[in-house]
């Protein structure tokens, strides 16, 4: 494993201690509404960390888009994280990227930037186990229920994956997958900090206050 950065240690330290809600964007299901929308409606909601997850643009569009992202993230604190681009994160310079199952192994872009947060999607046991050695910062535990976000599931993983997936890997972790608000007291039970959304933000009709709202939801318990 490559030695870390400073700068890794404080956005790791950053996320550790000041993320609980984790929005995602998700331009097709924002009502019409575009990422810079919900950029904005999240960051004024008081939002720590946001993650540009977007597989309809163009390279140049989404490039454009986390150029914006990245200057905005930063005037609110935020942290950001781009999904699946390695490419995208390292030129806008992100703060982090989350890669799935098929996408560019860990290992490599934690070789290639050492600086970087990189999150990785668990949809099993084993792959929670080996998210540290394979050169992770945090895990993603889901689908943990029925989502819109990923077409052509039909198997999800239900709160229960919590505590056997955590048990298998020291590192901070996100759940996510058709959560809502009433699922926030069940999933803190159950060890999950920090609660990753979609369609909770993007579908609402006023996305700050509903962020707002949220982090109120979770901060106390």
């Amino acid at each position: 494993m490559h030695e870390k950065t400073d700068l890794y240690q404080q956005r790791l330290r950053k996320f550790i201690e000041e993320v609980t809600l984790y929005p995602v964007s998700c331009e097709r299901l924002a009502r019409g509404r575009d990422d810079l929308a919900w950029l904005d409606g999240v960051l004024a909601g008081g939002a720590k960390i946001v993650q540009l997850r977007d597989k309809d643009s163009d390279t140049l569009r989404l490039f454009e888009k986390a150029r914006i992202f990245r200057r905005k993230t930063l005037e609110a604190g935020a942290l950001f994280i781009v999904n699946d681009r390695v490419d995208i994160a390292l030129i806008s310079g992100a703060d982090g990227v989350h890669l799935g199952n098929s996408d560019i192994p860990a290992a490599e872009v934690r070789a290639l930037a050492p600086e970087l947060i990189i999150g990785v999607s668990c949809n099993t046991e084993e792959q929670a186990a080996t998210a540290e050695r394979r050169g992770a910062s945090y895990f993603n535990i889901g689908p943990l229920y029925a989502t819109r976000t990923k077409d052509g599931l039909s198997t999800f993983l239900g709160p229960a994956a919590i505590q056997r997936f955590s048990a298998r890997c020291a590192l901070p972790f996100t759940v996510m997958g058709g959560i809502k608000k009433e699922h926030i007291p069940e999933l803190t039970a159950m060890g999950a900090r920090r609660l990753a959304v979609v369609t909770a933000l993007t579908c609402a009709d006023d996305i700050a206050a509903e962020t707002r709202a949220w982090l109120a939801a979770i901060k106390p318990l």
